[in-house]
């Protein structure tokens, strides 16, 4: 099974989003853009995972609940690696230190089950498109440059979730496992 872990976000904010991506895909034709209906937070690319293993992870990942709901802000765009040489164009978020402490609890307890770490820093984000080519992308960063600090909505996370991804030639198709709800009376 091929797993990861993430956050859903508002339908507000994907409608937000989608409407910015509306917006800029006439900058770029040549961009794959994603689909927004399954756009999601990944905390942790687990990958490929024995049926076996998969019951561990669940049962590390629940160890992780005992914590408060925390504040989310979805602002804010870029381009990875950079906007020289981008390969992704994404949206932001900022969640400040409960996001990278739940990210960073994650990565810890599933690298204690053998899932390698994460070589890359931890940088959350929803990937809007993905170009094979750094040509023809001036209109789009001038687009870009405008909006670069608009504000797509805020959220209150509440729960995590642990997702198999099933990939297929229309795209990856994403299915619920498991569902983590925090709980803040288990915080010491």
């Amino acid at each position: 099974m091929r797993l990861f872990v993430a956050l859903d976000i508002p339908e507000d904010v994907r409608a937000s989003l989608a409407q910015l991506r509306e917006r800029f895909e006439k900058f770029c034709r040549s961009a794959r853009w994603v689909r927004l209906e399954g756009a999601h937070i990944t905390l942790k690319f687990i990958g490929e995972t024995p049926l076996e293993q998969t019951d561990r992870v669940r049962a590390a990942l629940e160890l992780l609940r005992a914590r408060p709901p925390f504040a989310l802000r979805f602002a804010g765009l870029g381009f990875f690696p950079d906007e020289r040489r981008p390969r992704v164009f994404w949206a932001g978020m900022e969640g400040g230190a409960p996001l990278a402490d739940l990210a960073a609890a994650i990565e810890t307890s599933l690298a204690a089950l053998g899932v390698p770490r994460e070589k890359r820093e931890f940088r959350p984000h929803l990937t809007l498109a993905r170009f094979d080519s750094a040509k023809r992308l001036d209109p789009l960063r001038a687009a870009v440059a405008g909006f670069a600090a608009e504000e797509f909505g805020r959220a209150t996370v509440s729960e995590f979730h642990l997702y198999q991804s099933i990939l297929k030639r229309s795209g990856a198709e994403y299915t619920r496992l498991a569902t983590y709800p925090f709980s803040p009376e288990l915080v010491p």
